[in-house]
């Protein structure tokens, strides 16, 4: 599974590939290089950072877009409802 997000206002984004629940890389935002969570993997198979780094740059501009197309109006929290059932 590939998994990848923006995040706004901390402006950081992460992108990671699993495979039946288990990291098998990640890719370091700041260093801009793929971490293997176990080193034998990067002599088996290979990714390019700059890949990632790509689509980071392509959510991060689609949801400039959505802020913008929602008048920048931020999401209200509401508590949920809770329901006590006694006995």
């Amino acid at each position: 599974i590939q998994a990848e997000f923006y995040l706004s206002p901390d402006k950081s984004g992460e992108f990671m590939f699993d495979f039946d629940g288990d990291e098998i890389f990640h890719v370091d935002m700041e260093k801009r290089e793929t971490v293997w969570r176990l080193e034998e993997f990067g002599h088996f198979a290979s990714f390019e950072a700059q890949g990632a780094l790509a689509n980071i740059a392509v959510d991060k501009a689609n949801l400039e877009i959505m802020i913008k197309r929602s008048n920048n109006t931020p999401n209200t929290n509401v508590p949920p409802e809770v329901t006590v059932l006694s006995d």
